[in-house]
Parts: C-alpha cells; sequence; structure tokens
C-alpha cells in the first residue's frame, strides 16, 4: 500500500462491549454526494480496488507496494511464513492474528482477506473446533484462497470464503468473537460503514484487531484519485 510522510502505520486491537449507548469517535462523514476531490464516487473507487487486487492474484502486476523482503519487520515469523506457503503475496503492513490472541474454538472473520494468509494462521489458532470466514470482493484473490483451503485439506466448517464488500458483511449479527483486518479498511470509500458492519458481526465482549495505515496530513492532490485511493 502506499506509504508517504502523510500516511503512518496503525496498529489497534479495540474490545467492544456491548451496551445500551455506545459512543465513539470516528470521522464525520462527509454530506451525501460530497467526494474527495479526484474521486468519482464509492463504486468508482471498489473498482478500482478491485481491478488492481485482481493483477496482484494473478500475479501480473498492481500498484501495491510489497512488503516481501520485510515480513518479518511487520511480525510475520519464519513459521508463520511457511505456514502461509504461496497464500502470501506480499501485501499487507502487519499480523492481525497475532494481534488478535485467538483462542481455540473461535470464530473469527478476516475484512479484506486476499489469498487467505490471515485466515490460514487464524485457522492454526482457533483450531478444528474453531471457524474462520475470509470476506473478499475480488474473485481473483477468493479462487485462490479457496485454492489453498484445498491443498490444505481444510473442511469448509472450519474455513470458508466468501465473495462480499466489507461495508456489507456477508455474515450474521453476533457470531464472531474476532474481526482481524490487514491493511484494507484504508482502502474502502466508507470506512464508517466498515466498523459499524464489524460491531454488527460481533458477539458481546467481542474485538477489533487492525493492521492499516493512517492518513496525519492533508494528502498532496496527485493521491487523491480513485487509483491512488487503491493503494
Amino acid at each position: 500500500h502506499a506509504t508517504s510522510a502523510v500516511r503512518r502505520m496503525l496498529t489497534l486491537r479495540v474490545p467492544f462491549a456491548r451496551t445500551h449507548a455506545m459512543g465513539m469517535t470516528v470521522e464525520k462523514p462527509r454530506p451525501r454526494g460530497v467526494m474527495p476531490p479526484g474521486a468519482t464516487s464509492d463504486a468508482a473507487q471498489r473498482a478500482s480496488v478491485a481491478a488492481d487486487y485482481a493483477k496482484v492474484a494473478t500475479q501480473s502486476g498492481g500498484c501495491c507496494v510489497s512488503s516481501t523482503p520485510n515480513r518479518s519487520a511487520i511480525g510475520y515469523t519464519e513459521a508463520d511464513r511457511k505456514l502461509a506457503g504461496d497464500a502470501d503475496l506480499g501485501v499487507g503492513c502487519g499480523t492481525p492474528v497475532r494481534l488478535a490472541g485467538l483462542m481455540p474454538g473461535e470464530t473469527v472473520l478476516d475484512l479484506g482477506c486476499g489469498a487467505g494468509i490471515d485466515c490460514f494462521l487464524a485457522q492454526s489458532d482457533v483450531g478444528e473446533t474453531g471457524l474462520v470466514i475470509g470476506v473478499d470482493m475480488t474473485p481473483d484473490m477468493l479462487a485462490k484462497a479457496r485454492e489453498g483451503t484445498t491443498k490444505r485439506n481444510l473442511p469448509t466448517h472450519n474455513v470458508q470464503f466468501r465473495l462480499g464488500e466489507i461495508e456489507n458483511l456477508p455474515c450474521g449479527d453476533n457470531l464472531v468473537d474476532a474481526v482481524i483486518s490487514n491493511c484494507v479498511i484504508n482502502l474502502s470509500p466508507n470506512k464508517l460503514r466498515v466498523l459499524q458492519e464489524s460491531f454488527r458481526v460481533l458477539r458481546p465482549g467481542g474485538r477489533l484487531a487492525v493492521t492499516d495505515v493512517v492518513q496525519t496530513k492533508e494528502l498532496p492532490e496527485h493521491l487523491r484519485t480513485n487509483q491512488a485511493l487503491s493503494c
């Protein structure tokens, strides 16, 4: 993902306690119809992201800067990389699975799972009695992830990959112990909606473990286009 003087990496674990009233500080959403300069629509940005990551999945290109030479610097151990195998496409900016502190038997949902690297690591932690759900909107990524499931002989009651948007999760309410995400939420044109959906699917006492980049200064004009925001 794009790195510059105006972006920094964020590692965050948030416990959710469901109560009658909940306070949360979030970025104020833009008025309906008001888009960032250079961005035409939410749909256009999603299309740009999907097209770019389809290239990453098929190894035919993509604008995302690979972190392959520095995987240990963002938290992946040699054992993690061996377990991940070809599901490690060199993208991402951290290890949310380690941040989540997963336990055997838990249910985990990965926002923007890609080829499944963090899902396979999560499966190793939750074991045969747990469930890992990977959600991605890019069919080429899901095809690669499902191929990885077959190679590892993992049953569908243990690991599932579902086509969908992280703003509209294909998952019921109050079903998940932990939501994880690795450098994906920054790609969404509606981050508030992503957080709302994450809260919806989490069980009371569930947790959100995120590694991502955050904006700390005003973005220059050339980074406000749909193409730049998809990296």
